[in-house]
C-alpha cells in the first residue's frame, strides 16, 4: 500500500478524534442551559444533541470547504502536497489535543478558534511569519469580545423584558401563555433566516436578502400562534407558572442550536480531512474543495460519540457553575447565542458559538446583580479562551515537525 494511504488512514484517524472533541466540548452551547434550568436531563440532552447534531453536519454541513479555515493562512503553502498532507495531520491532531485538554478540565472553548491556532502553526512551519494574514486573524482576536459582549446585551435586555412583563406580574402563567406568540416568533425569525439569508440553501431555492427576510418574519407569525395553541393543549396545570411555559419553548431554542452546530462545526474536523482526502485521491488540491456525503457522516457520528461520552462534563460547568439558570434565563441563554452568531456570521465576523453561549449565561446572571455570578469560572474560561489560538500554534508546530521526521 503506498505511504500516501497510510497517511489518509491516519488522518480518518485524527478527523473522528477531532469530532469527538467537537461533540464532548460544543454539546454545552446548546444544551447546557436547558439542562441546567432542568428543562431536560443530560441523559435527553445527550440523546437530543447527538441526533440533531448528525442531522446538521449531514444535510445542512457544507459540501464545500475551504482548504484553509477562514483565509488567516495564504493557500500558497498547499502547493507542496507533501507539505500540504502533513500540514492537514498537524493542524487536525492540534486542535483535538487542545480541545481535549480543555474538555478534560470541563471548560468550554471554541473548536472554530482551535483550528485556527493549528492551521496558523503549521502556516509558520511551511511558510514563515509571511503567510499569515494578521489582519484576519486580528479580526478572530475581536470575536473574542464581540461575541460574548453581544450575547451579554441581548440576554440581559431580554430577561429584563421577561421580568417586566411577565415575572413580576401576579398571574405570571397568563402572561407568559399571552405573549408566548412573541418570544416563540422571535425564536423562529432568528431560526428560518438563518437558514435562509445568505446561505447555500437559500442560493438553492433562489431567496434573496429581502425575501428571506420576509419569509421569516411570515413563518415566526404563524409558528408564533400555532406555538400558543399548543401550549393551551399540553399545558393544563398551570403549576410552575410562567417558567412551565419556557421549558417547552427553551426546549426548542436549544434542538436548534444543535442543529446549527453540527452544519457549522463539523467543517472544524471535515475541513482538513477533506485536504487530506483530495491530496491522496488526486495529488493536488484548490483554494475549495468539494466534501463527499460520506465525510459529512463520518463527521456527524463523531460529534455524536463524542457528545455521549463526555458531552456532560462541559455541561456542568456552563449550565450549573457560572450562575444559576431557570427556564426563563435559559431561554434567553439560548436565544442570544443563536441571535449572537446569526448576525455577526452574516457580518463577515468570525465568531464562535462558546464565546456567545458563555456571553448569554453570563448575561441573564447580570441582570440578577454581580454577587449571582461565579467570576472565578468566568475568568478561567476567559483565560483558556485567550490560550486556545497560540496553544494550538504552538502545538501544530511540534507535530509538525515530528511528522515531517517520520514522512
Amino acid at each position: 500500500m503506498p505511504q500516501e494511504y497510510y497517511i489518509l488512514i491516519v488522518g480518518y484517524v485524527f478527523g473522528f478524534y477531532m469530532a469527538w472533541n467537537i461533540g464532548a466540548n460544543d454539546v454545552a452551547n446548546s444544551m447546557a442551559s436547558s439542562v441546567g434550568a432542568k428543562a431536560i436531563t443530560i441523559r435527553q440532552a445527550v440523546f437530543l444533541a447527538g441526533i440533531l447534531n448528525m442531522v446538521g453536519a449531514v444535510f445542512i454541513g457544507s459540501h464545500v470547504t475551504n482548504t484553509i479555515r477562514k483565509g488567516i493562512v495564504s493557500t500558497e503553502v498547499m502547493t507542496d502536497p507533501h507539505l500540504a498532507l502533513i500540514g492537514a495531520l498537524s493542524a487536525l491532531l492540534a486542535a483535538a489535543l487542545w480541545v481535549s485538554f480543555a474538555t478534560w478540565k470541563s471548560l468550554p472553548v471554541s473548536t472554530t478558534h482551535s483550528i485556527v491556532g493549528s492551521m496558523i502553526g503549521f502556516g509558520i512551519m511551511a511558510g514563515g511569519f509571511s503567510v499569515i494574514n494578521w489582519g484576519k486573524l486580528a479580526a478572530v482576536v475581536i470575536s473574542w469580545v464581540i461575541s460574548p459582549l453581544f450575547s451579554i446585551v441581548i440576554s440581559f435586555f431580554m430577561f429584563k423584558i421577561i421580568v417586566k412583563l411577565i415575572l413580576s406580574k401576579e398571574d405570571g402563567f397568563t402572561h407568559a401563555l399571552k405573549l408566548s406568540p412573541f418570544f416563540i416568533g422571535a425564536t423562529f425569525f432568528v431560526v428560518i433566516l438563518s437558514f435562509l439569508f445568505k446561505t447555500p440553501l437559500g442560493k438553492k431555492l433562489i431567496v434573496g436578502p429581502y425575501s428571506a427576510l420576509l419569509v421569516s418574519f411570515n413563518l415566526a407569525i404563524f409558528f408564533g400562534f400555532v406555538g400558543r395553541k399548543a401550549l393551551g393543549w399540553f399545558i393544563k396545570k398551570r403549576e410552575g407558572g410562567a417558567e412551565a411555559i419556557f421549558k417547552r419553548i427553551q426546549v426548542g431554542t436549544a434542538c436548534y442550536v444543535a442543529l446549527a452546530q453540527g452544519a457549522n462545526d463539523v467543517a472544524n474536523a471535515i475541513g482538513p480531512l477533506a485536504v487530506i482526502y483530495f491530496l491522496v485521491k488526486t495529488g493536488s488540491v484548490g483554494g475549495t474543495v468539494p466534501v463527499p456525503i460520506f465525510l459529512l457522516l463520518f463527521g456527524g457520528i463523531g460529534i455524536a460519540c463524542g457528545i455521549g461520552m463526555a458531552g456532560h462534563r462541559v455541561m456542568e460547568t456552563m449550565g450549573k457553575k457560572i450562575t444559576t439558570l431557570s427556564n426563563t434565563r435559559g431561554f434567553c441563554v439560548e436565544f442570544s447565542a443563536a441571535t449572537t452568531v446569526l448576525v455577526a456570521s452574516k457580518m463577515g465576523l468570525p465568531v464562535s458559538t462558546t464565546h456567545a453561549a458563555v456571553g448569554g449565561v453570563l448575561g441573564v446572571g447580570l441582570a440578577r446583580g454581580i454577587e449571582a455570578v461565579n467570576f472565578g469560572i468566568v475568568f478561567k474560561i476567559m483565560l483558556y479562551w485567550l490560550l486556545t489560538v497560540p496553544a494550538a500554534a504552538v502545538t501544530s508546530m511540534v507535530i509538525f515537525k515530528i511528522l515531517q521526521f517520520l514522512l
